[in-house]
């Protein structure tokens, strides 16, 4: 996403564009395709965590072949590469960019974390150790990096959350250095490295040194929140270094220091986030189908390589283990790739209202239903063998319990503060002047018709997003889904 000094400023305006696209700032239109990916996603990491406790043998059939939690986020993470990147370049400003993202993540975010913590108080939940050392879990969480400064997460889901910071980390600096459309180059080069050095490269090493996991924190929040500052600012060269200072902290974390997720799968997630990207530029205009297909079946092949770096084979058991581990891997990857294929393909048609609304509250599903599944499993009722009758029942009322919490954390917490959030950007626009960098049509939506949800279908979801309120949507705010 753009870039470079003044005099670069006119080269820029001459990139290529399509001629469908809208101006910059001009109001994003819903795709009702990827909320329903993402409504359907929601529903397999849901099953993934709330199979523990009910379901179990139903859960012990599908894990012999497939990992529905892994296939939940890998969906997450390509709608997140498609549309995150396009929001960045649509509204051609860094400083617009990082107020839509803090305020659509962080105050759901800010909330899950206090109901955590009130659940743990009252022994109806955990906070995996983080209790222990609360300076240094409110550093590692602050930024949302937790998974890559070396500590637990909080609520287990959330180490999804790293991979999608540093996925916007990175893409700002591209953007601001003129390098975001190669993005076919770096799905290419994340999927390569994945190969080549997902089984190499260490986890935690750096907060394993002299320096520590709470100064590593420190340093990294210091330098990531100092390179958004500078990013966010009007002038090219504060802007550049500031970026890339972020971009590089977040990199480097990410390679080096990984907590529980492998490199090779961190290396994996940026290949599809970026192959997502290189996608949504393809439906746009900007780069042809004959290049772009071939390229995301070369990083899923590859990908799907590097998931042999994952376990061991000291014994007959860790390598039946590492076997079934591998066959998992295989078959979510896969899955995840022809379901988002299948998504683009029917981009045009009609969206079933209930997954085009599932997708509008997956932010709230992917962090509410977690804390649920703990006080669930606590219940007496809950314990104790049960008939299958009566767990596709407990399932229901779960799942119906856990929808209606949802819809009202979408409407009064997450509507209400992206409301506050374009509020927010339009006053900082007005009284500091814009910081668009260059004119980039890069819609949020591709050329051509774009896909509607069928009848009965939420408001927001239902129609094009107007210029005004619900312009919510409007950026189509990509988050990931995880599991523990």
């Amino acid at each position: 996403m753009p870039q470079t000094p003044g005099t670069a400023n006119q080269a820029l305006a001459a990139a290529p564009q399509s001629p469908a696209a809208p101006a910059v700032g001009a109001p994003a239109r819903r795709l009702a395709w990827l909320d329903a990916l993402r409504g359907f996603a929601a529903l397999f990491v849901v099953f993934d965590h709330l199979t523990y406790y009910v379901l179990q043998h139903v859960r012990a059939d599908v894990y012999k072949v497939f990992d529905p939690g892994l296939y939940g986020v890998f969906v997450f993470f390509m709608v997140s590469g498609y549309i995150v990147p396009a929001s960045l370049e649509r509204k051609g400003s860094v400083r617009g960019f990082w107020v839509s993202r803090v305020f659509r993540l962080y105050p759901l975010y800010l909330v899950a974390l206090v109901v955590a913590v009130v659940l743990w108080k009252v022994h109806l939940g955990l906070i995996a150790q983080t209790n222990y050392d609360g300076k240094t879990a409110l550093l590692t969480h602050v930024l949302m990096l937790s998974n890559v400064l070396g500590t637990q997460n909080a609520i287990d889901v959330i180490w999804t959350l790293s991979y999608e910071m540093a996925f916007y980390l990175l893409v700002t600096a591209l953007f601001v250095t003129g390098k975001h459309q190669r993005s076919s180059l770096w799905a290419l080069v994340f999927a390569v490295a994945a190969v080549a050095l997902g089984g190499v490269l260490p986890m935690t090493a750096i907060s394993r040194t002299f320096l520590g996991t709470q100064l590593v924190a420190e340093i990294a929040d210091l330098l990531i929140v100092a390179g958004i500052a500078l990013a966010v600012t009007r002038s090219w060269l504060p802007k550049r270094i500031g970026a890339l200072l972020a971009g590089a902290t977040a990199l480097v974390l990410v390679c080096f220091n990984g907590n529980w997720v492998h490199p090779f799968e961190a290396l994996t997630i940026l290949a599809l986030m970026f192959t997502g990207t290189m996608l949504y530029r393809a439906e746009r205009g900007d780069y042809p189908w004959r290049r772009a297909i071939p390229i995301a079946v070369a990083v899923f092949v590859l990908v799907i390589v590097a998931g042999r770096w994952d376990g061991s084979t000291w014994n007959l058991w860790s390598a039946v283990g590492h076997e079934l581990g591998f066959r998992q891997w295989v078959t979510s990857v896969a899955a995840a790739g022809l379901t988002f294929a299948a998504g683009l393909a029917c981009r045009h048609k009609k969206v079933p209202a209930v997954f085009a609304w599932l997708g509008l509250v997956s932010f709230s599903v992917y962090l509410l239903h977690p804390l649920m599944v703990e006080v669930f499993r606590r219940l007496s009722i809950t314990q104790g063998p049960h008939p299958l009758p009566v767990q596709l029942l407990m399932v229901a009322v779960f799942l119906a319990i856990l929808l209606v919490l949802c819809w009202l954390s979408h409407r009064f917490v997450e509507v209400s503060m992206q409301r506050q959030g374009r509020r927010l950007a339009g006053w900082l626009d007005t009284y500091l002047g814009p910081d668009t960098i260059r004119a980039v049509p890069a819609a949020a939506a591709p050329a051509g018709p774009v896909a509607t949800v069928a009848t009965a279908a939420p408001a927001a979801a239902a129609r094009p997003s107007p210029a005004g309120d619900e312009a919510a949507a409007r950026d189509q705010d990509g988050v990931r889904v995880g599991h523990p």
